[in-house]
């Protein structure tokens, strides 16, 4: 597939409501792509049924605290030094790149590093959501070393971090993604093209671009966009979503810290649903409670829309008095075993309840 200037502000916003609040601004990515489609350029999507077995794929991709994006925006050259340094580093030539994650920036990251390499994007990623943490990925959890792995900054500085686990590759490239100025741009998951077809969770860069087309579609139509995107959620790897409050914001906590955007939003609720609800953030919404009760937790998607709008609003963007819908949104079950609940489940970010899926909590 080839990307299409409409396609792209579609990615954004689906990109922004599959981040559930986190992996940075779209609409920065969004700039950093059309520029290279304004150039010429071209954006070459393709299945990860398309990549023979022995290719190398490298993904590319921003870590830091989102909030850092509002003043120190990229220019997109450096997640293609990593790519580059990465390269030089393995001895061998990237096939490929593709996301991390698809929340955010980080879905658009890589179509720029494709574009200007002239590399395909994977249409995928290793979260199926965004996550703060680096070794919260899919591809982890099912055997891909995330290291060797390039870190670097938008003046030429580069770090290659060699670590005994993707644990201790996070803590490592955290310290240097905080020297950088608390945002710095990332080649990691050096992987073959049979690794992304194992491991990676498929097709959700062409389902942000469906979210964002089916929201502007309901939008023209004069139909209600958030019912049309519940109703559109089925057909695809996230089978179930629902309204789980609605209201105005009444007080918005938010601070960067050690690398991270840490924080809590608290609504209140207007009619039908009534009380307070209350979420905290780590880059990403990570638990909604409702007068104690759990109404969403991680690695569930808890998205905070604008009611009006119905355009997914980012944590960094949060602001006292905002009208919102807040959805859940169930993740594919390669994200629900065990084996990644270990990873990224709610223990993981230092949460006491227990993972219970939306579909139970009812």
């Amino acid at each position: 597939m080839k990307l299409n200037s409409q396609q792209l502000c579609d990615l954004a916003v689906g990109a922004a409501f599959l981040g559930t609040g986190g992996g940075g601004d779209p609409y920065v990515g969004r700039l950093m792509v059309q520029q290279c489609l304004d150039e010429g350029l071209e954006v070459n999507i393709i299945d990860p049924s398309e990549l023979a077995d022995d290719m190398l794929v490298i993904p590319t991709a921003m870590m830091g605290a989102p909030t850092v994006l509002v003043e120190k925006i990229p220019s997109g050259e450096e997640a293609m030094f990593s790519l580059q340094r990465l390269e030089r580093h393995l001895g061998r030539k990237a096939q490929a790149t593709m996301p991390i994650e698809i929340g955010g920036i980080n879905s658009t990251i890589p179509l720029v590093v494709g574009a200007r390499l002239g590399l395909p994007v994977v249409d995928g990623d290793g979260m199926g959501r965004a996550f703060p943490f680096l070794e919260m990925e899919t591809f982890g959890v099912y055997g891909v070393s995330g290291s060797p792995m390039a870190v670097s900054d938008e003046y030429g500085d580069c770090a290659i971090i060699e670590a005994v686990d993707n644990r201790q590759m996070e803590w490592l490239s955290r310290a240097v993604a905080i020297r950088m100025g608390g945002c710095a741009y990332i080649a990691e998951y050096a992987m073959s093209g049979a690794d992304v077809k194992r491991t990676a969770i498929p097709n959700t860069l062409s389902l942000a671009i469906r979210i964002g087309e089916v929201l502007r579609n309901a939008r023209s139509s004069h139909e209600n966009p958030i019912e049309a995107l519940l109703g559109f959620l089925p057909s695809t790897l996230y089978r179930y979503g629902r309204i789980i409050f609605g209201g105005k914001i009444t007080d918005v906590m938010r601070e960067t810290k050690a690398g991270f955007s840490i924080g809590r939003v608290t609504i209140g609720g207007l009619p039908p649903f009534g009380s307070m609800m209350e979420i905290e953030i780590q880059n990403e919404n990570l638990i909604a409670r409702v007068d104690g009760k759990v109404k969403a937790i991680v690695p569930d998607l808890i998205c905070i829309m604008n009611t009006e709008t119905a355009e997914p609003i980012t944590s960094e963007n949060l602001r006292y008095g905002q009208r919102v819908t807040v959805l859940a949104v169930s993740v594919p079950e390669i994200m629900r075993t065990p084996e990644a609940l270990d990873v990224f489940g709610p223990t993981c970010f230092g949460l006491k309840e227990p993972f219970i899926s939306i579909e139970q909590i009812g």
